[in-house]
């Protein structure tokens, strides 16, 4: 926790006892009930409080996925966040990953990499990739296969970051399999 945090814990914490101490003060005579309420109202101070918490996640869990046309199109709409985020099977397990076209290739997470049956710790990491934090180094793997939609491609080159990664990118050496990418209406449109 940095000093910023505590502070702010500390202050949240002296409201709270100041509020319940008022509360015990001016119901003296029915404590069971004033404690009742004050118990209350702390279930719903923490509830919204952990609602706010998770609301990016929330949000990204009830947001729409992408949809597959029968046109054979995938259309992905924009996320609050402003990226785009895909669900793709990789090795038969589903990843989501956000698109990023500043990415030259697929790059994995070591903890997506776990997901579907790498190792990360017993990876060659010789590999060197430039991001916004710096240089890190890289792992080369063959994913055996990506599903996306009724589309699949066997044997597709990607990394796995050594560093901390949140999510795993989904690069141009992917999107390069693609006729055509368009930006429309907060939609990303891929076609084959």
């Amino acid at each position: 926790m940095t000093a910023d945090q505590t502070a702010r814990l500390i202050y949240l914490s002296l409201l709270v006892l100041a509020v319940l101490g008022s509360a015990v003060v001016s119901g003296r005579e029915n404590l069971g009930k004033t404690v009742q309420q004050a118990a209350i109202w702390l279930f719903i101070f923490l509830g919204v409080i952990g609602a706010y918490g998770l609301w990016e996640d929330i949000q990204r869990d009830t947001t729409n996925r992408q949809a597959y046309l029968a046109d054979g199109r995938i259309e992905v709409p924009r996320s609050p966040d402003g990226h785009y985020y895909m669900t793709l099977e990789v090795n038969n397990r589903p990843l989501t990953f956000v698109v990023d076209t500043g990415a030259s290739q697929i790059v994995l997470s070591q903890e997506d990499a776990r997901h579907i049956g790498l190792d990360p710790d017993n990876l060659d990491y010789w590999g060197y990739a430039m991001t916004a934090n710096g240089e890190v180094r890289t792992a080369a793997v063959i994913l055996e296969s990506i599903t996306l939609g009724n589309v699949i491609d066997r044997n597709v080159n990607a990394v796995v970051n050594g560093g901390e990664i949140d999510i795993s990118l989904l690069g141009m050496t992917y999107l390069n399999r693609f006729n055509h990418i368009e930006i429309s209406n907060n939609q990303l449109i891929l076609s084959r």
